[in-house]
C-alpha cells in the first residue's frame, strides 16, 4: 500500500514524469526530465525492512525530494520476503516542470537503481527477478544466511550454495557491496536495518551527505545510539572500499584451517594431511578432522585418515576422494543420544541462546528440551552385548518400552535436568564399546568397500556411491527410512556393477531423497528394470 505521505501529497499529476515505454519523457518546454531514484528493499519479517524504507522516505522528504513508498508483504516462516519499494524525485525539478511526478508502485525488472537485501538468498531472489542489472544497479546485501523452510525440510542437503549466490550477485550488479551485516549489527548492539542504512550511505549512490543520513536516524527517536554505531561501522567499511567477500561459512572454514591447534596430536594429523593427500581434498580433510576430534578424540580422527588412505590405494580413487572424505566425516559423527546430550549441555549453547535473545548475564534463562528416546536408542547406547540382549529379549524389552512410550520434558537450565544430560554425555568415553558404534562401523566399512570397488571400475560411479551416504541421517524413524533406501541402492550397485551408469544411480538417489516413504525410488527402480 502507498505510504501516508504519498497519499496525502501526490494526488494529481498534471505532467507525467515517466513514460510507460523506455523513452525518457519531456517537459512542456521540451527538456528531458530526470528519472526518479528507484530503490527496492527485500527483507524478512522482523528485520526492520519497513523501518529502513521509512528512513529513506524521511531522508528524501527532509532534503528536497518527493518520496513514495509501497510494500508487498511476503509470508511468514522464511518462505518469502516483503518487498519495499521507494522512489525519490527532486522537488525543485518537479515544481519547475509544472507538476507532480507520477511514481510507480512496484519495481520493474531492469529499472531499479539500488537494491538492498537483508540476507544473501534475498539478494539471489532480486537477481532472479531481474531487479539487479549490470548497467545500473548497485546491490547492497548481507552475506549471512537464514535458511528457508524448503531448505530445512529437504531430506537431502537442501541448502542453496552461498558461493554460487554470491557469484550470481557479482555478475548481475553494476556494483556489489556485501559483508556479514547481521554480525556487524550484533557487534554494535543494533539491528541489521541500521547497518544496511550505513552501507547505503557509504556507496554514495544517493545525493545526500552522511550528516543527513545520521539526522534521519536521530529523528526516529528509538534506539538512536546503537543505530548510529551500526551505521558508522557500515559506512566506514563501505566508504573505505569494502567489496564482496566470502560468505560467513567460507570465512569460518578458512579461519579454522589457518588456526594452529595447541594439541600436538591434532598438529600431527594436520601434517599428515599436508604430506599424504592430494591438494584438492585438503580443505575437506581438515574440516573432517576438526569435526571428529570434537565428536570423539584425535585417535578417532586418525582412524578417519586411515580409512581414506586405504581408499587412495585404489587406482583413480583421487577423483572420488573429496566426496568420500566429506561423507565419511558425516557418517563417523553420527547422531546418538550421547552426542545430543553433549551438544545440549555445552556452555557455548547457552551463550548462543542468550545472544540470540539479547539477554544480559543477569537475566534468568529457562530452557526446556523435549526428549523421547525409544528403546532402540537405549539399546544403541548400551555396551554391544547388553544392547543386543535387551533389543531381542521379551519381557525386559516390553518393560523398557512401557516407560519410553511417551516423551518427557527436561529443563536443561535446572540442576536436575542439566546433570541428567551431562551424565549421558559423559558416556562419550565408552562410545566405542556401544552397540551403535559396532553397527555403524560395520556399515561404514561395507560402504567404503563399495566405493573402492566402484572406483576401480568407473571413478564417476564411485563419486555417486559416496554421495549415497547422504540418505543416512537423523535418528528414529527418519534414520530407519533413510537407511532402508541406502541399503536398497547399495544392493543395486552390487548387482549391477560396471553396467550401472553414474547418471542412473544419481537419479535413483534423487528419487529416494524426494520421497521419504520410498515410492518414487520404487518407481525409478522399476523404470530402469532394477527392482
Amino acid at each position: 500500500m502507498p505510504s501516508q505521505s504519498q497519499r496525502a501529497g501526490h494526488r494529481a499529476a498534471p505532467e507525467p514524469a515517466r513514460a510507460p515505454s523506455g523513452d525518457r519523457p519531456t517537459s512542456p518546454a521540451g527538456e528531458r526530465l530526470t528519472e526518479p531514484i528507484k530503490i527496492a528493499i527485500l527483507a524478512m519479517g522482523g528485520e526492520g525492512g519497513g523501518v529502513l524504507a521509512d528512513w529513506i522516505v524521511d531522508l528524501g522528504e527532509h532534503n528536497g525530494h518527493i518520496a513514495q513508498t509501497t510494500s508487498v508483504p511476503g509470508v511468514a516462516q522464511r518462505t518469502g520476503a516483503t518487498i519495499y519499494y521507494v522512489e525519490l524525485f527532486p522537488r525543485a525539478r518537479a515544481e519547475r516542470d509544472g507538476g507532480r511526478p507520477v511514481l510507480a508502485l512496484m519495481p520493474l525488472p531492469g529499472d531499479v537503481d539500488l537494491v538492498l537485501a537483508s540476507e544473501l538468498m534475498e539478494a539471489g531472489r532480486a537477481v532472479q527477478r531481474g531487479l539487479v542489472t549490470p548497467d545500473r544497479t548497485t546491490l547492497v546485501a548481507s552475506s549471512h544466511r537464514v535458511y528457508s523452510i524448503a531448505e530445512k525440510a529437504a531430506m537431502g542437503d537442501g541448502r542453496a550454495d552461498s558461493a554460487q549466490l554470491l557469484g550470481h550477485a557479482r555478475r548481475a550488479a553494476s556494483r556489489l557491496v556485501c559483508f556479514d551485516m547481521a554480525q556487524a549489527a550484533e557487534d554494535a548492539g543494533s539491528v541489521i536495518s541500521a547497518v544496511l542504512f550505513g552501507a547505503l550511505a557509504g556507496t554514495g549512490v544517493l545525493p545526500f551527505s552522511r550528516a543527513q543520513f545520521e539526522a534521519t536516524i536521530e529523528r526516529g527517536g528509538v534506539g538512536v545510539k546503537p543505530s548510529l554505531r551500526a551505521f558508522a561501522v557500515a559506512h566506514e567499511r563501505v566508504a573505505n572500499g569494502a567489496a564482496a567477500e566470502a560468505t560467513p561459512a567460507e570465512a569460518a572454514s578458512a579461519a579454522r584451517a589457518a588456526a594452529v591447534p595447541r594439541d600436538g596430536r591434532v598438529r600431527a594429523l594436520l601434517e599428515r594431511i599436508d604430506q599424504g593427500f592430494p591438494v584438492a581434498a585438503k580443505p575437506l580433510l581438515i574440516e573432517g578432522v576438526r569435526r571428529l576430534v570434537d565428536y570423539q578424540d584425535p585417535a578417532y580422527a586418525a582412524q578417519y585418515l586411515d580409512r581414506l588412505q586405504a581408499l587412495c590405494q585404489t587406482p583413480q580413487a583421487d577423483r572420488c576422494l573429496p566426496e568420500a572424505a566429506r561423507h565419511l566425516a558425516l557418517w563417523m559423527s553420527y547422531e546418538d543420544t550421547v552426542r545430543v546430550a553433549e551438544l545440549k549441555t555445552r556452555d557455548t549453547r547457552f551463550a548462543r541462546v542468550r545472544s540470540e535473545l539479547r539477554l544480559g548475564d543477569t537475566t534468568p534463562l529457562d530452557l526446556h528440551e523435549f526428549m523421547h528416546p525409544r528403546v532402540e536408542e537405549i539399546c544403541d547406547t548400551l555396551p554391544a552385548g547388553l544392547g543386543r540382549w535387551l533389543a531381542g529379549a521379551g519381557w525386559p524389552r516390553r518393560v523398557v518400552e512401557r516407560f519410553t512410550r511417551q516423551g518427557r520434558t527436561v529443563a536443561t537450565t535446572s540442576l536436575r535436568g542439566f546433570l541428567l544430560l551431562y551424565t549421558v554425555s559423559a558416556l562419550k568415553r565408552w562410545r566405542r564399546g556401544s552397540l551403535r558404534f559396532a553397527v555403524e562401523t560395520r556399515r561404514i566399512e561395507q560402504w567404503l568397500a563399495q566405493v573402492q570397488a566402484a572406483a576401480a571400475l568407473n571413478p564417476q560411479l564411485a563419486v555417486e556411491v559416496a554421495r549415497c551416504q547422504n540418505l543416512v541421517k537423523g535418528y528414529g524413524d527418519t534414520h530407519a527410512r533413510g537407511l532402508r533406501n541406502f541399503e536398497t541402492l547399495m544392493a543395486v550397485v552390487q548387482r549391477a556393477g560396471a553396467a550401472l551408469a553414474p547418471a542412473t544411480l544419481r537419479e535413483l538417489r534423487d528419487a529416494a531423497l524426494a520421497d521419504e516413504h520410498g515410492r518414487q525410488l520404487q518407481a525409478a527402480l522399476q523404470r530402469h528394470a532394477l527392482a
